[in-house]
């Protein structure tokens, strides 16, 4: 539910409650959303804390949502998509010794994919707007948390070890969330 909304040094914010333990900072539709647990009294030393990150992470979104005008949907059938990332994942899992257990494909809120402890992977059908390379890019993203479950160094190198250009990619993602978010989503 939410609580409030406010404004702090320009970018407006809503704060909501909700049972955790831990405060969090989400900016997933392009908005900053301040999740608080449910006996914190108060917001503003949250803020105030991440205040350098709210300002670079607002930056960056904006620059995504004026990416994202420019952006391009592909009108693949859903039937389709589940054929080539299959054919992604076992091209990956052939050559790099990613075994997974089974491949999911279900629409997600708020990510492109996601890999269990159970080395199941799950992919957002979503995914089927995209282009083809960052479909791919996804999937290898998503099959390195087998190895690396933290978005830490490792992972990183592992990442530009099959895609030099990944930081653009992770870019091109964002700008792309926020194309279907006001395309199909609407």
């Amino acid at each position: 539910m939410a609580e409030n909304n406010a404004k702090n040094s320009n970018i407006e914010y809503t704060a909501v409650r909700r049972k955790v333990k831990y405060p969090r900072l989400e900016f997933k539709t392009g908005k900053l959303l301040l999740v608080l647990p449910e006996n914190q009294r108060s917001h503003v030393e949250v803020i105030e804390k991440h205040r350098k990150w709210i300002h670079e992470k607002n930056k960056f979104i904006q620059m995504a949502l004026k990416h994202s005008k420019k952006k391009k949907l592909v009108g693949r059938p859903e039937g389709e998509f589940k054929k080539l990332a299959k054919s992604i994942v076992k091209g990956y899992a052939d050559e790099g010794d990613f075994p997974i257990e089974h491949l999911f494909f279900r629409k997600m809120n708020s990510k492109w994919g996601s890999c269990s402890n159970k080395k199941n992977l799950t992919l957002n059908t979503l995914m089927k707007y995209l282009p083809q390379d960052i479909i791919k890019y996804i999937i290898y993203h998503e099959l390195v948390h087998l190895r690396e479950k933290r978005h830490n160094s490792s992972f990183w190198k592992a990442i530009s070890s099959e895609f030099p250009d990944y930081e653009r990619k992770e870019k091109e993602l964002f700008a792309y969330w926020f194309k279907i978010q006001k395309t199909v989503m609407k």
